[in-house]
């Protein structure tokens, strides 16, 4: 039993004009919506829809679907809840207020605003985030990181754990599978113990699994050792950026800049 591949990972294969780009490129643009969305004060309806159109507009390019890749984002929306509070710490109209005993929660309508600003942000972000898995293997994801100089142990320790997080996924449910193989289930009985036993047996497993883990990883290390590796992903072809990506990325950082900028011009400065 194995992982289920990701639904987008179909897409990675792809023909389109966003899946010939190059890595380092798709990777700048991405990073750079996602610090334009960051940048945009609350309530910057205008310019979050502009950027939302051309993030759009770059996944149906990449023939990719729209509505999956909306749906897929979703899965940021909960932890964006955390900015719930910002609902009842701005200043503004009160809205709604809340007795909670002694305290009294009041609800604002520039509260409201930040906090939908936050939900809207976080899923454009994410849906950008998709965009560049979906049309980029995460290798060249990998080389681009180390050609825009990020230190070359993070870069290996980003490539470690996305290989071995499978090995090991695969580790732990052959290990339930053997439990669930040695657990008899009597009729008219209760299966399994108590809750402390239950709690024993899954420390158990877990310390079993880091041994096998960190075993493992001393001999794929070694492995590695004895076949040249000094600490650095290698690339056979490294070619410098054409003129047309170059232009590309040039015009898109402008494009993203320039909505930040006449943002701020037309809302009189950050808020």
């Amino acid at each position: 039993m194995t992982l289920a591949p990701s639904a987008l990972d179909r897409y990675i294969d792809s023909k389109s004009p966003v899946h010939a780009l190059d890595a380092r490129v798709k990777l700048l643009l991405t990073l750079a919506c996602i610090l334009a969305l960051g940048l945009l004060p609350p309530g910057a309806w205008a310019g979050i829809a502009t950027i939302a159109t051309i993030l759009w507009w770059a996944v149906l390019r990449a023939r990719i679907g729209l509505g999956l890749v909306m749906r897929r984002a979703f899965v940021a929306l909960p932890f964006a809840l955390v900015a719930l509070t910002l609902v009842f710490s701005r200043p503004g109209v009160p809205l709604l207020r809340l007795p909670l005993g002694p305290l009294t929660l009041t609800a604002t309508d520039a509260g409201l605003i930040a906090f939908a600003s936050v939900l809207v942000k976080s899923w454009l972000s994410v849906q950008a985030a998709l965009l560049l898995t979906a049309t980029t293997h995460f290798t060249d994801v990998l080389h681009a990181l180390r050609a825009l100089r990020l230190p070359a142990v993070l870069v290996a320790i980003l490539s470690f754990a996305y290989r071995y997080l499978f090995v090991l996924v695969d580790e732990a449910q052959r290990m339930l599978r053997a439990r669930e193989c040695r657990s008899a289930e009597l009729p008219g009985q209760r299966p399994g113990g108590s809750i402390v036993w239950r709690a024993t047996v899954v420390g158990q497993m877990v310390g079993t699994l880091f041994l096998r883990s960190y075993e493992r990883s001393e001999r794929i290390y070694v492995a590695m050792l004895s076949r040249g590796y000094s600490g650095e992903l290698r690339a056979l072809h490294h070619r410098p950026l054409s003129r047309r990506e170059q232009g590309l990325l040039f015009v898109g950082g402008g494009i993203l800049a320039a909505i930040v900028f006449l943002t701020y011009v037309a809302g009189g400065g950050p808020r």
